[in-house]
């Protein structure tokens, strides 16, 4: 007769967010049988061997990533203008499937990176619509807000500098300078709405925080998907 067991995830995410239905069963010298996780973990992407020890049914290898991941590539912004928006596809675009699953936050992080070698800085952010905000001095972050009872956002809208219409569900940053050189065209009506904003020449570091573990697009409060910071001027010629 199968016997209920505690399950120790040894860091791997494997446990849905929203469900209480997760069961694991084992007996002695049977392979233990886990209900109600996920076939992979979400942020490594293994799929996991479960072993029983001590009575206690355990993944047996670690997650390499047991607090998530967090993202960093750095943008080059030469001409001072930035072209916001959600999807550049057209001129930056990778294969998806060339890694892990997108759906884990190691696939993500690893378009996050292949992106960035392009010359974009991409990030996925769900359905959120978010915005680009100043933070200070040649320092900004992707976020969206909430409102409250009288409609007034947690960030004041002067600090907004773009809107981001997600229907790819991720944001897409690039030098506007260098978008175009390699083929955009801004009067193509199939790009969207999209934001040219100024900013300091220099090279920028994007901070994506979606692929940490707990992060959550879904709280009630100000959600703030990348910080974005100058970290060193442009290159004198």
């Amino acid at each position: 007769m199968p016997t209920e067991t505690p399950l120790n995830t040894n860091g791997h995410d494997l446990l849905p967010r929203r469900t209480h239905n997760v069961m694991v069963f084992a007996e002695p010298g049977e392979k233990p049988m886990v209900a109600g996780v996920h076939r992979r973990c979400a942020t490594c992407d293994e799929r996991p061997t479960y072993v029983l020890r001590e009575g206690t049914v355990h993944v047996q290898d670690p997650c390499p990533y047991p607090t998530g991941i967090t993202t960093e590539i750095t943008l080059d912004v030469p001409s001072g203008k930035l072209i916001v928006t959600d999807d550049l596809r057209a001129v930056y675009d990778v294969d998806i499937d060339a890694g892990a699953s997108y759906n884990t936050a190691l696939g993500k992080a690893q378009v996050v990176e292949a992106m960035a070698a392009l010359g974009c800085a991409y990030g996925p952010v769900g359905n959120s619509c978010p915005g680009l905000y100043r933070e200070g001095e040649n320092s900004y972050i992707i976020a969206s807000p909430i409102h409250d009872d009288d409609d007034v956002p947690s960030l004041p809208e002067e600090d907004r500098l773009a809107r981001i219409c997600t229907d790819l569900w991720a944001y897409s940053i690039a030098d506007f300078e260098d978008w175009k050189a390699k083929g955009g065209a801004p009067e193509n009506k199939r790009l969207g709405h999209y934001t040219v904003v100024d900013v300091t020449p220099g090279a920028y570091k994007f901070t994506l925080h979606t692929g940490e573990r707990g992060f959550d697009n879904y709280t009630a409060d100000t959600v703030i998907f990348a910080h974005i910071e100058r970290v060193a001027p442009a290159p004198t010629t």
